[in-house]
């Protein structure tokens, strides 16, 4: 068995417009500045508090620009036109490694767990994942606690446990927690980022990444 652990904005789903956007309206809100995009898309993967003390400072107002960032998420998930989009290739490989009976499937994100209920529903997920970890119930990453209670969840070792991502927050977990971290190439921190948090492996698509996992050994 192999228990393979998926970080979800920018390594399944495409959610940078609406995290800037709602990072826009969360500064606004507090009549601060809000960062650059690429700022913005740098903290991508930590919990709330950690990120925006990361962007506004110890000394900002962190608990309220987090709440006025879960306010703004609440109106633009509301809005008609709303579309996180899922990365080409997310919804096949979700479904094909759901279907495969050495896999077991786990989640570890930043995102609250509402948040995650919400797109589960929406892509038809609900019940493919056999253990989901969120921000609501762990430190941030990248201390190792969502992929060890994963692990404990699942009975699965950590020789067994992949940790697949798009920020150096995911690789450096993945090590904390002594399992393998695989990069993602199409997220929104570099591949040296990557390697330099000590990525075992980066894949381009997830073509090459449903082949390594099914070539990959239960250990």
């Amino acid at each position: 068995m192999k228990l393979v652990i998926f970080d979800i904005d920018g390594t399944l789903v495409d959610s940078q417009d609406y995290i800037i956007e709602a990072q826009r309206r969360a500064f606004s809100a507090h009549k601060i500045a809000p960062p650059s995009r690429a700022a913005s898309l740098s903290i991508v993967g930590l919990s709330l508090s950690e990120a925006f003390t990361v962007l506004a400072g110890a000394e900002a107002p962190v608990e309220s620009l987090s709440e006025a960032y879960r306010e703004a998420w609440t109106e633009i998930r509301a809005d008609p036109s709303y579309d996180e989009p899922l990365f080409p290739g997310a919804q096949e490989i979700i479904a094909t490694l759901a279907g495969m009976d050495d896999v077991a499937l786990g989640i570890a994100t930043g995102k609250a767990r509402r948040g995650v209920a919400h797109l589960l529903e929406r892509a038809g997920w609900r019940d493919w994942f056999d253990t989901v970890q969120t921000a609501d119930d762990h430190p941030s990453k990248p201390a190792p606690d969502m992929i060890l209670a994963a692990m404990t969840e699942t009975g699965l070792e950590p020789s067994a446990t992949y940790m697949i991502g798009d920020a150096s927050f995911d690789m450096k977990m993945a090590a904390a927690a002594g399992v393998h971290p695989i990069g993602v190439g199409w997220g929104y921190h570099s591949r040296a980022e990557l390697e330099d948090a000590g990525a075992e492996r980066i894949v381009a698509d997830f073509a090459e990444l449903l082949h390594f996992i099914a070539d990959e050994p239960g250990r």
